[in-house]
Formats: structure tokens, C-alpha cells, sequence
């Protein structure tokens, strides 16, 4: 891309502010869905992974069943809210 494209662009994107408007609120928004899902991922995944350690915790008999229950619904989302 040149610099007279370039310029252009600009020109054109300054005579119309909705576009703009509507751009950056698109942008803002598409970052906001995007970051919003990666952390639903990583907090999946660690949930899922406490599991399992609570899990081989039971299975190794370090931890009785019913402390691992506890510890499961301590962090429930239903005492959160």
C-alpha cells in the first residue's frame, strides 16, 4: 500500500465519523467477546485439573472422599452468587 492509498483512506475516514464510530466499537467489541472466551477457557481447564488432583488425592488415600466433596463444592459458582 502507498503512501498516496494511505492517504486517501485517511481523507475519506475523516469526512465520515460514523464509520469511525462504528469501527472502533466494532474492534472493541470483537476484543471484549475474544478475551471474554479465552478466560471462560483457562478457567475450565484449571477447574478440570483441580478436579483430577483432588481425584488422585482420593485414589492415593491422602484425602477421604468426603474432604474431596468438600473441597469440590466450596468453590461452586451457587455460593458465589
Amino acid at each position: 500500500m502507498n503512501l498516496a492509498t494511505l492517504s486517501t483512506v485517511f481523507e475519506y475516514l475523516s469526512s465520515n465519523p460514523v464509520i469511525v464510530i462504528f469501527g472502533a466499537g466494532t474492534i472493541i467489541a470483537l476484543f471484549g467477546i475474544v478475551f471474554g472466551s479465552l478466560t471462560s477457557i483457562f478457567r475450565s481447564v484449571s477447574r478440570e485439573r483441580t478436579r483430577r488432583e483432588i481425584a488422585a488425592y482420593i485414589a492415593e488415600g491422602s484425602m477421604s472422599p468426603e474432604q474431596g466433596e468438600r473441597l469440590l463444592s466450596a468453590g461452586s459458582d451457587s455460593d458465589n452468587a
